[in-house]
């Protein structure tokens, strides 16, 4: 029983030895690089629409940046979402109705699709920026109800939707 006691020992203390001995060769071949900066590089978000080349491509719509709150979606009769309505061009790809989920109380979408002429907020008002001739105009629309905009106005103007916001 003394040998098996003394046996472990010494087979323990060799394990011992070798471990450190790896930890020891290891740091000595790779030694730590000093560090430039006292803080570590941020991480920086850009905000860009994940897919939106894709998107782009497949439904006409050019999506560019937001907060992640507002989202593209598949059109559903019975869902709460935001409608806009544009004139269909099928030389772009562009689709006559496109429609966004709220992820939230607030959240903004850049974009840009032309020849809107209706808003359509769902559970949360809207705002949404449009432009047209070298101006942009603001319209507000309150949960559940709808604006006529750019063509379908008296003015008749054509407008591209270049911003969508969640207000409330």
């Amino acid at each position: 029983m003394y040998f098996r006691a003394r046996s472990f020992t010494v087979s323990g203390t060799l394990g011992i030895l070798v471990v450190l001995a790896g930890v020891s060769i290891a740091s000595a071949d790779d030694p730590p690089q000093p560090s430039t900066s006292a803080t570590p590089p941020a991480a920086i978000e850009n905000y860009d629409y994940p897919g939106a080349s894709r998107i782009l491509t497949e439904k006409g719509i050019k999506l560019k940046k937001g907060d992640g709150r507002i989202l593209l979606a598949e059109c559903d009769q019975a869902a709460q979402q935001i409608r806009v309505l544009t004139v269909a061009d099928d030389s772009v790809g562009r689709e006559g109705t496109y429609c966004f989920k709220a992820l939230g109380k607030t959240g903004h979408l850049t974009l840009e699709l032309p020849r809107v002429f209706v808003v359509q907020a769902a559970d949360h008002p809207i705002s949404a920026d449009l432009t047209a001739n070298g101006q942009t105009t603001t319209v507000d629309v309150a949960k559940g109800e709808s604006e006529s905009v750019g063509e379908a106005t008296s003015g008749r103007v054509r407008s591209v939707l270049v911003e969508l916001r969640v207000t409330g």
